[in-house]
């Protein structure tokens, strides 16, 4: 299968080897789901539906935390300790897409050597584009590839701490944030709102010289939580230590996660947020949809620039202004619909 040129690859080929565990043809679907060849897209959502009921079995894993916190080197330490008990692990990681030149850095496995070389572990870096907060916009549905292709544990990275934790909370079970040790919130660039979404706080680096300082950052964490509601009914956020350098506190964090699931499992509380997080990615799908097409509207673009100057001008008001396109953009559909009924 592997010597097929990749524009004779069928249908059949993906769903194949994805589900024999072939790294390099699932390597090729996931590519394939990024495509935005409308082409493409369409054999990418026949391999999806076809793989789809052999999905859903691995334990979803978001991690997030600001820049500098060590988040590559903690997903190395912790992966090759789930490799080493047994686990089969892929990793997602998102990179920052450049604005100006729109390249993005997918250094994750330069940064995750060892992790890279283990036979049970897939890195798959992503460049976030212009996807919301960063979060690319195929990674649920690279999740779903990873779990037919028989990855027990999935590890969500995502860019950094702002936008892009509300949409790496609702594709994950667990969700862990890091926070560097002697830095308070304000100074790391955490807002209430992330730390409210956290199952689980880790304060990493904490060896050496900043071991008494990330204590004192664990315990003011620990303080903090006993104000907020946890962020899954049920379980109580803690704040831990950890020093992914050292290996310190790092089964101790497996633990944490195991224990998670055993109390959250047989009360169906992760079934529940499965469901609920399909109805939003169906909801996200329909506003992307709409976007792109408003955005493509050949009536939408003609009348856009003179409006939106009229705006600036204070000539008109957005209000009214939206409105125009908005109608615009429906008359655009109405007479595609009409070009397709005949």
């Amino acid at each position: 299968m592997e010597t097929l040129a990749s524009n004779v690859w069928t249908v059949e080929d993906y769903v194949a080897g994805v589900l024999a565990g072939d790294r390099a043809i699932l390597s090729r679907a996931i590519t394939l789901l990024e495509s935005q060849s409308p082409l493409h897209e369409r054999k990418a959502q026949e391999v999806l539906q076809r793989l789809l009921p052999h999905s859903g079995k691995a334990r979803r894993i978001g991690i997030t935390g600001v820049p500098g916190v060590g988040k590559s080197t903690f997903i190395e330490a912790f992966g090759c300790y789930l490799i080493k008990q047994g686990h089969a692990l892929a990793v997602l990681t998102i990179d920052p897409t450049s604005r100006r030149s729109g390249g993005s850095i997918l250094g994750d496995k330069t940064r995750m050597e060892n992790l890279s070389r283990e036979e049970r572990a897939f890195i798959r870096p992503s460049p976030a584009g212009d996807s919301m907060g960063g979060v690319a916009r195929r990674t649920r549905e690279t999740m779903l590839l990873c779990e037919a292709a028989g990855f027990d544990l999935l590890l969500v990275e995502s860019v950094g701490v702002g936008q892009s934790e509300v949409a790496l909370r609702s594709m994950v079970d667990y969700f862990l944030l890091l926070l560097l040790p002697g830095a308070g919130d304000e100074l790391q660039g955490i807002k209430r709102g992330i730390i409210e979404m956290a199952d689980d706080i880790l304060v990493n680096k904490a060896d050496g010289e900043n071991r008494t300082r990330a204590e004192q950052a664990r315990l003011d964490q620990q303080a903090s939580l006993a104000c907020l509601l946890p962020a899954t009914p049920g379980w109580k956020t803690e704040a831990r230590l950890c020093s992914a350098l050292t290996g310190e506190g790092i089964p101790e964090v497996w633990l944490r996660i195991e224990q998670f699931y055993a109390a959250m499992d047989p009360k169906g509380v992760i079934a529940k947020r499965r469901q609920q997080q399909a109805a939003d990615w169906l909801d996200d799908l329909i506003h992307d949809g709409l976007q792109r097409r408003f955005d493509r509207s050949q009536r939408v673009r003609a009348r856009f620039p003179g409006l939106r100057e009229a705006v600036l001008r204070g000539e008109t008001t957005a209000v009214a202004a939206a409105a125009e396109l908005l109608a615009a953009f429906d008359r655009n559909q109405e007479n595609t619909d009409y070009d397709h009924k005949n």
